[in-house]
């Protein structure tokens, strides 16, 4: 029996191993951003990670609304998964309501299935960044640079309850109290407090994102 006819054989009797297949991973949005004309429109997620005093790490989520700048939420954990990061995401939109889109980079935990699961029951656009490009989500990166120097250069953690006390007396002074240059001297929770006001909390969808990739008159995210 030659190499063709024992090939054939086993193509006949469906022997061949199959390939073993990339484990899927969420996909979302390409669209091109344009900036968010209200609460709501768009958060930002990124990472952060720090040290204990005794040496282990630990992670920071962060969660930003890139119209008002509100630092939505900080959860601080040693381990934080994709699942994890769609019950805080849950925990928010009892709060405060659902995101039109929500940014991110490519990291394992936001390209999971459970967040891919999360984004179509709930049905919220995700979008993200081009690999290496930090730049795309520019609010939260700036939010990240802003915690690293006032907050956690500043302060030796000594337990995980340490570190959730600290973010969270931190996170109530970036919001309520602390004027921003980029918000004209106005503090996230006066801006936030404002657009609710005037009404700008449920603005139309085709604010938040571009449906389309040839839309060259769109203002695109260039932070």
């Amino acid at each position: 029996m030659n190499q063709k006819k024992l090939r054939r054989l086993y193509r006949e009797e469906k022997l061949q191993v199959r390939r073993r297949g990339g484990r899927k991973r969420a996909l979302g949005t390409r669209a091109p951003l344009v900036l968010p004309q209200g609460p709501n429109q768009r958060w930002s997620l990124d990472f952060v990670a720090d040290g204990f005093s005794d040496g282990r790490r630990f992670r920071i989520l962060a969660v930003v609304d890139d119209f008002t700048r509100e630092c939505l939420a900080l959860v601080a954990d040693t381990s934080l998964s994709g699942a994890r990061v769609a019950r805080e995401l849950d925990t928010l939109i009892a709060r405060r309501g659902k995101p039109r889109l929500v940014v991110s980079d490519n990291g394992t935990e936001l390209t999971s299935m459970a967040i891919l699961r999360w984004s179509q029951e709930h049905r919220v656009e995700w979008h993200y960044i081009a690999p290496g490009k930090p730049m795309q989500n520019g609010f939260v990166e700036s939010f990240n640079g802003r915690l690293r120097d006032e907050c956690l250069n500043e302060t030796l953690f000594a337990s995980l309850s340490h570190a959730r006390a600290v973010l969270a007396i931190w996170r109530e002074d970036y919001n309520h109290i602390r004027p921003h240059s980029g918000l004209g001297g106005a503090t996230p929770a006066e801006v936030a407090a404002a657009a609710t006001q005037a009404g700008l909390g449920h603005a139309p969808a085709q604010l938040a994102i571009t449906a389309h990739f040839g839309h060259h008159n769109s203002q695109r995210l260039c932070q």
